[in-house]
């Protein structure tokens, strides 16, 4: 297990970029269990994701085993849902989904700093950790207080960081996920993360419920080169 010491300045650069913040807004809860997308997923030919279209389904490594989707409602809801598909030779199998939040906005093609759009796109998954122990998690795991959600953000929010898993968008693999280093510059945004839910939409992050993160973090391998596939619905499937 790494403990990582972070400054005050990096920590709130980092959860600026990804958390809701005090300025979210509150929506219901909702379920944990998404169901299939839409009612196709059980008649495509799950020899691809689907729903999603030749241009990003050709990002999708060829060595990839598991691929964590996030259908946008709509281009700007903050509503989505998130999908695990494994691959066992040619077949994907839909392995577990729920309902999730992603950028308070909706999406951006050209995501920025502030936007409060989550980024469209494939995007490697490499590192992980939270607030809280680790619980299992194949991927390397940063245990680091650092990573706490500032208590002056609403009270509902202060969990937020309790588990994250890094979204390889304008970040350096193989650091922590509150690592503050953006190759492609600070106007890109960063610190985009899957994180715990807290019922509304985020920055720029995907979020969802508990028992989602603890699933993913115990399932995705870096031995299968996981990787996320997201974006409202009409830019995936183009």
């Amino acid at each position: 297990m790494v403990v990582l010491a972070a400054a005050c300045g990096v920590l709130l650069t980092t959860l600026t970029s990804c958390g809701g913040g005090p300025d979210a807004q509150k929506s219901d809860a909702r379920s944990a269990d998404a169901g299939t997308p839409k009612d196709k997923a059980r008649t495509v030919d799950l020899k691809r994701i689907p729903d999603v279209g030749d241009r990003l389904q050709s990002k999708i490594p060829d060595n990839s085993r598991q691929v964590v989707t996030v259908y946008g409602e709509g281009r700007n809801s903050a509503d989505s849902t998130v999908v695990l598909y494994t691959r066992t030779g040619s077949t994907w199998d839909r392995t577990a989904g729920w309902k999730a939040h992603n950028g308070k906005k909706g999406w951006a093609a050209d995501h920025h700093e502030d936007d409060k759009r989550s980024p469209v796109g494939v995007f490697s998954l490499t590192d992980a950790g939270g607030v809280l122990p680790d619980p299992g998690a194949l991927l390397p795991y940063t245990e680091t207080a650092s990573i706490q959600a500032p208590h002056y953000w609403a009270k509902s929010h202060w969990r937020d960081f309790d588990y994250v898993i890094a979204i390889d968008y304008n970040r350096v693999k193989g650091t922590a996920p509150n690592d503050p280093t953006r190759p492609e510059g600070q106007s890109k945004g960063g610190s985009i993360w899957l994180h715990m839910d807290h019922g509304s939409g985020t920055s720029a992050c995907v979020s969802l419920p508990k028992a989602a993160m603890e699933k993913l973090l115990r399932t995705l391998d870096p031995k299968q080169h996981p990787v996320v596939v997201m974006g409202d619905r009409a830019s995936l499937q183009t």
